[in-house]
Order: C-alpha cells, then structure tokens, then sequence
C-alpha cells in the first residue's frame, strides 16, 4: 500500500468572516499565540511523514508563500544582531526536506473544486486534505491526528474522513456523515450530506476538516454539478466514491477548534495561551483577575 506523502491545503477562501482583519492578509495567517493557522496545519501532516505540502491558493494569498519560504533579509539582521535563537527559530519554520507547492484556485468555486486543482500533482496517490480553519489540538502524547488517520488507512485501505459528534442544532454547519461502526473509532459510511437542517440530518457526526482521501477522488469531483451554495463540494464528491468504494469515518478525540468563527478562534487562542511554555502560567494569573 502507497505512503501518504502529499497534503493539499485548500487556503483560496477569502476569509470574510474575519474582515476587515482578512482584507489585505490571508485569514490562514492569522496567528494563535506565536504561529498562524496554516503552520499548525503543517506541522500535523510533517509529523504523519507527508513531505510534499500542496497549497491551493487565491489572491492576496502571497503571505502564504513567503511564510514557509527564506526570509533573506529576517536572517540577515538576526544573524548581525547575534539574536541565535530567533534566528533558528525562523529557519525552522519548516523542515529542509519538505517540498512546497502552490497552485492557484482561478475562481472560487468550492472546497472539492480547490481539491481538483492539486490533481495535477497528486495524480492516483492517496493525499491527505487539512482544512487550516480547523485547529486539531491533540491530547497530549497523542500524535497529531492527521498522523492517526495515515496509520489507520495504512492498516485498512480506502479514504478516511475525521468526524467528531455535534449539538444536533448545529448540522446545518457541517458535512454530517451517516455509517455503522466497524472497529475501534471507525465507522463504515453509508452516506455524507453537506450541511443538512437538524430535523433531516442522519446523524451528528460532523466532518471535522482532515481527509485522507485516494486518488480516485477527482474522477469523482470532475464530474459534479455545483451543490450546495452553488459550489462544487467536496462532500458530494465523496459521497458519490462511497458508493464504488470503501471509505471510514475517524472518530477523532482531538479538541476541534472553528478558527473560521471569531469564537472558535478566540477559544484556540485561549487554550493554546495557557498551554504555551512562555505564557501559560501568566496568562492563566491573568484570566483569574478577569471579572
């Protein structure tokens, strides 16, 4: 069975729940505490062993490209100033033996859409998708859970989509996925639905933005008329696959975090604050002064 070594990033979204603070700066860049949003993501997948990083991208999306590349200039001053530590903490910003790639989405079109653009990279291999707007904030001495989902498909095959139980009032905000459970925090889908109202949607397991998907997919994808939203959704692409081929639902224990809802993101912020080795224990002096 083929190594998952490519990740796709979907990061053409123009991020307008955040405005005006996503107006000249992709929202993917935002930061919680010291790294933004799109470095957590790519450090979930370095630790499952990807080391090809695809990123379907828009306009006003070069934040994201300069990020993960040689900060020429950065370097030059820090390295004058003999400030060592930051400096290698720039340089490190990702391995040296991870390639990056940047396609850029030519209308937004929808998620499965951005997803079709990496086909001419991916090609048949089996990819993973990280959604960057959801923080996945593993327990600790937990792998990242995109390392938990590679190692399940090493074992079983077939695509595999993250899923976590939700409030039933809030289906209309998700991919909501329907299966029997098949072993240890697996479950065989019988169907996927995008963003279905409470009283119709066939169960509460939300999708919650890791795939690991085959190559297959964009046979799939290429074919679909625009869905929900007038969008071309990855979530009917899959549920059209599903019924060819296998494919799972993750039941991840992962703390969740909807950094594309200014309350997800200020709870992230939070969370990851009292956690951080440099301000966890102020921070947390400080929340208790808090009325």
């Amino acid at each position: 069975m083929r190594k998952i070594k490519k990740a796709v990033f979907p990061v053409a979204g123009l991020g307008s729940r955040f405005l005006p603070a996503t107006k000249a700066q992709p929202k993917e860049m935002l930061p919680v505490v010291d790294k933004p949003l799109i470095q957590y993501a790519v450090e979930e997948a370095v630790e499952a062993g990807i080391t090809e990083m695809v990123f379907i991208t828009g306009r006003n999306k070069r934040a994201i490209e300069d990020h993960f590349d040689k900060a020429y200039e950065l370097e030059s001053e820090l390295e004058a100033a003999g400030k060592q530590e930051l400096l290698d903490l720039v340089r490190n910003v990702i391995p040296k033996n991870i390639n990056c790639i940047y396609i850029r989405q030519p209308a937004a079109l929808g998620l499965g859409h951005a997803v079709l653009c990496a086909r001419p990279v991916v090609g048949d291999d089996p990819f993973a998708v990280l959604l960057a707007d959801d923080l996945m904030d593993a327990d600790a001495g937990q792998p990242s859970v995109i390392a938990q989902m590679t190692r399940q498909y090493e074992q079983e095959g077939g695509s595999i989509i993250a899923v976590q139980d939700v409030p039933r009032e809030f289906t209309r905000q998700y991919g909501i996925v329907s299966g029997t459970p098949y072993k240890d925090r697996l479950e065989k889908m019988h169907g996927i639905v995008e963003k279905p109202m409470p009283d119709v949607a066939p169960s509460t397991l939300a999708v919650a933005g890791r795939y690991i998907l085959s190559g297959r997919i964009f046979s799939y994808l290429e074919k679909l008329d625009k869905g929900s939203g007038g969008e071309i959704q990855l979530t009917d692409g899959i549920a059209a696959m599903l019924r060819d081929f296998p494919v799972y639902a993750y039941r991840s224990a992962a703390t969740r975090y909807d950094c594309g809802s200014k309350l997800g993101y200020l709870k992230a912020s939070v969370a990851l604050g009292l956690k951080h080795k440099e301000t966890g224990v102020e921070f947390a002096e400080y929340l208790r002064t808090l009325k």
